[in-house]
């Protein structure tokens, strides 16, 4: 079943005795797929943080997470896909899969990954690895030097996403043991969650904070970037399936459940906390759900599902509101509360309320031999892997892009001023 899953990634992995066809079908719905996460970053994500933002860094809000596309986005395309799904010879290639694909090199237009292009695998995967690095942004907006944030993406797609890549979907150590990750739970959200907060932590916290009150500019923004949020999670969760198939119509299913019962979750957490129900919290919520069902989604059945968004939303929202205020660090919008801890959540939970069904699921000691506690503890040691990769590589890469361009954050003044206007001379809001 590996090599099978394998051949679904790369036509390199493929068995020789496979003569893989290309399916109009399946080419058709990776396409739309691919173009569904993309809408995710640079409208939905900007969107929802954006509108999170004092109103005079709302643009350089939205900037940072649009830089974060292109600019991983390209990196993935110069080394990171090869990184991540190449090729290497003797123990390195349970980190990391090699410098044969840069450029793409070896890659021809008509090379198939399973029935559909692997060039649309490649564009499907980059857009991946460039949400993850957007989701760190939130953590450091209106006070991280613009320019030290672009040294960083590049750097840390290469340095720490694309090897946890490499070790959970690529043919890693993650892989071998039977690490289940449907579409990103430890790859992309406990990933991008946990660097955000130790960049957090070493840039420091903003002006102000916690005194000073930093309203959001637009509660409206963010309720409709988590729309588009939500749009695009059927491409991140559905193309996962890597097909127009059941389990991608399965994981349609799940996203949709999670999402919705992780929102009434906590809407229905403020109403007893605070006693008002806000439309942040409602898009937050939903957020969490959608990210707590990523790693599960095409694993779980219905009654899975509704346990993993109602859970998802409690993690998330004693995440940022007790956890955040007992620590006393600056997550400005909390990428570590709810992508971090709903993400390890899910992962955890996969074991607990995965389907025991053949056709459902790769290598592990829950297919191999009903052993959910095995699968368990399988789970347990790749979030574990991947938090303490993501930490050293975050730590790392930050220091490097600030020796680069030479200072972590802005200076006072152009804090105060606000970053929209001291960093690109323009305003979000001409009101």
């Amino acid at each position: 079943m590996k090599k099978l899953f394998a051949a679904l990634l790369l036509p390199l992995f493929a068995l020789a005795e496979d003569t893989p066809t290309i399916d109009s079908g399946d080419t058709a719905w990776m396409m739309v797929s691919t173009a569904f996460v993309m809408l995710m970053t640079p409208a939905g994500l900007a969107l929802f943080y954006g509108g999170m933002t004092r109103s005079k860094n709302i643009l350089n809000t939205y900037a940072m997470v649009f830089a974060a596309f292109v600019v991983g986005f390209v990196v993935w395309i110069a080394a990171g896909y090869s990184i991540a799904f190449g090729t290497a010879d003797g123990s390195m290639n349970s980190v990391i899969g090699g410098f044969n694909n840069l450029f793409l090199n070896g890659i021809s237009y008509n090379d198939l990954s399973g029935t559909y292009p692997t060039f649309v695998f490649v564009v499907f995967q980059g857009t991946f690895a460039a949400i993850t690095v957007a989701i760190a942004s939130g953590s450091v907006i209106e006070r991280i030097k613009f320019s030290t944030w672009i040294v960083f993406v590049a750097i840390w797609v290469l340095v720490v996403y694309a090897p946890i890549t490499h070790m959970v979907w690529g043919g890693g150590y993650l892989m071998d043991m039977g690490a289940l990750d449907f579409a990103g739970g430890t790859v992309v959200h406990m990933n991008g969650g946990l660097a955000g907060l130790v960049l957090a932590v070493l840039v420091g916290k903003r002006k102000g904070y916690p005194k000073t009150a930093m309203k959001p500019a637009s509660v409206i923004l963010t309720a409709l970037g988590a729309a588009l949020l939500w749009f695009g999670w059927y491409g991140f969760n559905g193309g996962s399936a890597f097909g127009a198939n059941a389990i991608a119509g399965l994981a349609f299913l799940t996203t949709t459940i999670a999402a919705s019962i992780a929102t009434i979750a906590w809407i229905v957490l403020e109403w007893i906390v605070y006693k008002k129900p806000t439309l942040l919290g409602a898009a937050t919520g939903a957020i969490a759900g959608l990210v707590a069902i990523t790693p599960a989604a095409g694993f779980v059945d219905v009654s899975g599902a509704f346990i993993i968004g109602t859970v998802g939303a409690v993690f998330a929202f004693f995440g940022v509101t007790m956890f955040k205020k007992k620590m006393g660090y600056d997550d400005s919008l909390d990428a570590f509360g709810v992508h971090f801890l709903a993400g390890l959540w899910g992962a955890l939970a996969t074991a607990i309320f995965a389907i025991n069904d053949q056709a459902l699921l790769w290598d592990g000691p829950l297919k191999e031999s009903g052993d959910r506690m095995g699968q368990f503890l399988v789970q347990l040691e790749s979030v574990a892997i991947v938090g303490t990769f993501t930490l050293v590589g975050t730590i790392v890469v930050y220091y490097i892009a600030v020796a680069i361009t030479g200072a972590k954050r802005v200076s006072d003044d152009k804090e105060v001023m606000g970053l929209d206007e001291s960093t690109h001379g323009e305003k979000g809001f001409n009101l």
